[in-house]
């Protein structure tokens, strides 16, 4: 055994000092690495994404329109008064902003709007249509004329006519089924721009994405949606491990859908209700552009 005197003539150093230095050395590495684990989750939170979704079966005329879809916003801001969201999308440079529903979810969110409301206005024409959660929140009847101050339109179950390059387009906006138990159902509005506008290309507005069946029945050319989150925690080879409604693995999630008639883009949405992260699934601004 050697002895602490002949270790330190033979190799000129303590032998303690070299122990403390390699738990310094560990210390250092973990603090990295949980720093690293940390700045990746916060990441996952607050990084915004954007994915470019062609849809080729759109009027020659609106060749390369682009709209950016917000949803699911659930009044979380990404710096102050939603700047760093409001530049994110005026960099994606859209012809139409479609915000889809779920802006908050609480009665004390409304004092948010405004600025979200006039920045996203600002950029392009905004159209607006509820989620469920502003039915549930019991703020429609206030937030939607906050909106059209603000310079949104809003759509209740209603339509507007796009024309570009000499064509047409049809833009419906559905209010969420937490609405009115006597609205007008998607099929009714669909049938009503035919009756008005004839045979024109349509695009809807509406929340729910595990609505798709109505969406395909009512004959809708192209359905922008949200509400699902993205399934919140994405693991490869599903389209998300948590839906809606807190089942397991959910479809119809993100990204871009052929339905059994016509197409529906999903949005994985902006933030969440709850104090739920997301995994692999970062907040998202699909643009989808017309081809």
């Amino acid at each position: 055994m050697i002895k602490e005197s002949d270790w330190n003539e033979r190799y000129h150093r303590p032998r303690r000092r070299r122990r403390r230095r390699g738990c310094l050395t560990r210390l250092v590495t973990t603090v990295l690495v949980l720093g690293l684990l940390v700045g990746w989750f916060w990441w996952q939170q607050n990084g915004l994404s954007s994915e470019t979704i062609t849809v080729s079966s759109a009027p020659d005329g609106f060749n390369g329109y682009r709209i950016a879809v917000v949803s699911d916003l659930h009044a979380k801001e990404f710096g102050e008064g939603n700047r760093v969201l409001l530049d994110y999308v005026r960099d994606l440079e859209p012809d139409l902003v479609a915000v889809v529903g779920d802006i908050l979810h609480e009665p004390d969110q409304m004092s948010m709007i405004p600025a979200v409301a006039k920045g996203l206005a600002a950029i392009a024409p905004t159209y607006y249509v509820t989620g469920n959660h502003e039915w549930a929140a019991g703020v429609v009847r206030e937030l939607e004329p906050l909106l059209e101050q603000c310079g949104v339109t809003v759509l209740s179950n209603e339509y507007v006519m796009l024309e570009r390059n000499g064509d047409r387009i049809a833009l419906l906006g559905a209010e969420d089924s937490n609405g009115y138990a006597d609205q007008k159902t998607v099929q009714e509005l669909a049938d009503q721009v035919r009756q008005e506008q004839g045979a024109v290309y349509e695009i809807l507005l509406s929340h729910r994405n595990n609505h798709y069946e109505q969406y395909a029945q009512a004959r809708v050319d192209l359905t922008l949606a949200g509400h699902a989150h993205g399934g919140l925690i994405r693991l490869p080879g599903t389209d998300g491990l948590v839906g809606p409604k807190r089942e397991l693995f959910p479809q119809y999630t993100a990204g871009l859908y052929d339905l059994s008639y016509g197409q529906m883009v999903v949005s994985r949405g902006l933030g969440n209700q709850f104090p739920c992260f997301r995994l692999l699934n970062r907040p998202d601004v699909p643009l989808v552009v017309l081809g």
